[in-house]
């Protein structure tokens, strides 16, 4: 039993289980019952996804700096009452199911994903051995 962490739209892995998009926009240009087909996820969660202005700040940081802003702004909006019980709640899971959740992005290490992974493991997630890079 795990969570994984994934890439949006990738392939599935073995035991990867349902997988939940932690986005806070759907994938463009596809049918919402063509998402799970298409491997993007089963169940959309955006409540863990940056906010838009989070997200920007993200997108845009090309320095190290810029990257460290958007993750402490991320890691504040994840001790939000909603973000934090969801957190808890999936690293509770994690014990005795497989899922997934994941973003769309190419780099794990330059995307909310890499600090998602940081957050549910600080909640005693059991998570999958790699990042999916």
């Amino acid at each position: 039993m795990a969570v994984r962490i994934v890439r949006l739209g990738s392939p599935r892995g073995t035991n990867e289980g349902i997988r939940i998009g932690t986005v806070r926009r759907p994938p463009r240009g596809v049918p919402k019952t063509e998402f799970a087909s298409q491997n993007w996820y089963d169940v959309w969660f955006p409540n863990l996804a940056p906010s838009v202005e989070t997200m920007k700040l993200g997108q845009q940081a090309s320095t190290p700096a810029e990257w460290a802003a958007f993750i402490k702004k991320y890691r504040a909006e994840m001790t939000a009452p909603e973000a934090s019980h969801a957190l808890a709640l999936l690293a509770a899971l994690s014990r005795q199911s497989d899922f997934s959740v994941g973003c769309y992005c190419e780099d794990e290490a330059h995307c909310h994903r890499s600090v998602l992974r940081e957050l549910l493991a600080e909640k005693g997630a059991l998570l999958a051995d790699a990042p999916d890079g």
